[in-house]
């Protein structure tokens, strides 16, 4: 399965390395230094004392030519050997063996042969003197401490230059008094020039050491990110894919993985290649186009929702609810990537789909026996002639029960059909409204609450009327129901845009926001209401929210506890909008 470390560790780490401004430059100046390192104490010593053997050796060569008789000076050949003679001791001396920077004996060494050596050519080469610079540079760049290495970059050319001087006394010339000057306050400012370059480059270094120590720090807290987050992966519930900004998968977690496999053709395609799963819609068995599927979806940057698809076929077929939402909502191109869950639910489904065969069969069954004891009560009541007043009176309140337990029945059958039919057409609200409000007057009258109406006349509206009237039975008689002891409900209504909207509110006990937000669930009842015994299945609004909803508008509940509650249905006015 692919992973990658979290995108919080891996800015970081970038922008870490952007602001160390690592480049090809000090990349070289690295890999020079892990040469030098790998050159050991004796090489060290021997690169670093290479540049002044160098011009010694092109002195002696250029002798015979340049200085004819040079070389036929013991002394000045006697200083060539002793330069010899240093340039092998750091070959042959084992420095790491010795205690440390005890080879800075050798830049000492060269500053004596030097003397030596421009003493020996003092009339032939005046210009060797320079050369001190080789040490000077040596010195100053060692690490020895800045004091020491001034005061001899400060004397060892000094002492070098003493010979020309002392050679002219007692009647030096201006230019042996300029030279004795100017060698030692010019190696003056190489040394300082040096020691402010190395103090700028070790506080450079240990910058670079401090950030290198933090890069570290980042990756090793990347790593453990990515490792937390694979594990959080491979240990939830759903299955997960991650999409980059191109449409490709970058992550897969395991549970997806065995999703993909049950849904995978048998045509030997990859298991991550959707468009040859066996992906269907909401009836098992049409398969989904290209087009609407989760992974294409997402991909085209659409965020979207319990999105029900079915995988796989035959008794292995799986139900899950998909959901998408876009990784980087401010990507330059409008998509940065996206998440795809996959939420297996055909247990719930199959559950679901138990319960509502189970309350339509049991709702069908007592439908015949209903109807047979309405029928017997109705034709009893309907020739009273022999009954007592008390059989008559217990006769009338069975069939009041038996026509309540018809309407419950009926709820429960519209509650659990898949498909509730709406043929919406242009209709007046208004008269709907106000013979709902005259069905539900008696109700009223018997719990002392008064029915307010400002409805305009015509109000029209795209309904079914048989439906509405329905719905704004449920929602008047809820509204006398809930309002006892007296009250006020008062139903208006009115169009705005291409929407009207009809409110009915109460003066009565109120909701609180949780079952506010609960009240349009099927059997659901408040506290409240059990609390106060106030009959009911819990089914009335459920389904004036489906009979609202099957016309293409809505209804919504704002209520606060102990002081009403408002319902407001909305609805198209045009039937183009309505959903038949």
């Amino acid at each position: 399965m692919p992973r990658f470390p979290t995108k919080q560790a891996t800015d970081s780490v970038s922008e870490l390395s952007e602001d160390m401004g690592i480049n090809s430059e000090q990349m070289m100046v690295r890999d020079a230094r892990r040469f030098y390192r790998h050159l050991g104490p004796r090489g060290q010593v021997a690169l670093s004392q290479s540049p002044l053997t160098l011009f010694i050796a092109i002195v002696v060569v250029s002798a015979p030519w340049a200085w004819p008789g040079l070389l036929e000076n013991a002394f000045f050949v006697a200083t060539i050997a002793f330069h010899a003679a240093i340039f092998l001791a750091c070959f042959l001396v084992p420095w790491e063996r010795l205690r440390p920077n005890l080879w800075l004996v050798i830049p000492l060494l060269d500053l004596f042969a030097l003397f030596l050596t421009r003493t020996a050519s003092l009339n032939v080469i005046p210009g060797l003197a320079l050369l001190v610079m080789f040490p000077v540079i040596w010195l100053s760049a060692s690490g020895l401490h800045a004091r020491t290495s001034i005061v001899i970059s400060i004397v060892g050319p000094l002492v070098i230059s003493l010979p020309a001087l002392v050679q002219h006394l007692p009647n030096p010339t201006p230019s042996d008094i300029t030279s004795l000057l100017v060698l030692p306050l010019m190696m003056l400012a190489i040394s300082l020039a040096i020691h402010f370059a190395s103090a700028n480059i070790r506080l450079h270094q240990k910058r670079i050491e401090q950030k290198d120590k933090r890069l570290g720090e980042l990756l090793a807290e990347s790593r453990d990110r990515e490792r937390l987050l694979n594990a959080i992966l491979d240990t939830v519930d759903v299955g997960i894919v991650a999409l980059g900004p191109d449409g490709t998968t970058l992550l897969t977690n395991t549970k997806q993985e065995s999703f993909n496999k049950a849904a995978a053709t048998q045509a030997g395609g990859s298991v991550a290649d959707e468009p040859r799963q066996l992906l269907f819609s909401q009836d098992r068995h049409s398969p989904l186009p290209a087009e609407k599927r989760p992974l294409r979806r997402a991909a085209n940057g659409e965020n979207f929702a319990n999105y029900l698809v079915w995988m796989g076929q035959g008794p292995g077929q799986r139900a899950f609810f998909t959901a998408s939402r876009g990784m980087d909502p401010e990507a330059d191109d409008g998509f940065g990537g996206a998440v795809v869950v996959y939420s297996d639910v055909t247990d719930v489904i199959e559950a679901l789909t138990a319960k509502e065969e189970l309350v339509s069969n049991v709702s069908h069954e007592f439908g015949s026996p209903l109807t047979s004891i309405l029928g017997n009560l109705d034709l009893v009541l309907s020739n009273p002639e022999g009954i007592g007043p008390a059989a008559l009176d217990r006769l009338e309140v069975a069939q009041r029960n038996a026509e309540r337990l018809r309407a419950l029945v009926s709820d429960l059958l519209l509650s659990a059909s898949a498909v509730l039919n709406v043929r919406p057409r242009q209709t007046d609200l208004a008269g709907l409204i106000h013979n709902s409000v005259g069905s539900a007057q008696a109700q009223a009258d018997a719990a002392n609450v008064q029915l307010v109406t400002d409805v305009p006349v015509p109000l029209w509206a795209s309904a079914d009327p048989l439906r509405m009237a329905q719905a704004l039975d449920n929602v008047v008689s809820n509204a006398i129901k809930y309002s006892p002891n007296g009250g006020v409900v008062t139903v208006s209504a009115a169009t705005k845009g291409d929407r009207v909207q009809v409110q009915v509110k109460d003066t009565g006990m109120g909701l609180n926001p949780d079952d506010a937000a609960k009240i349009f669930t099927r059997f659901y009842r408040s506290g409240a209401a059990r609390k106060a015994a106030i009959p009911g299945a819990g089914l009335g609004l459920s389904i004036t929210k489906t009979i609202l909803e099957r016309h293409g508008g809505s209804i919504t509940c704002d209520s606060t506890p102990g002081k009403g509650s408002t319902f407001t249905l909305t609805l198209p006015v045009s039937t183009a909008t309505a959903e038949t």
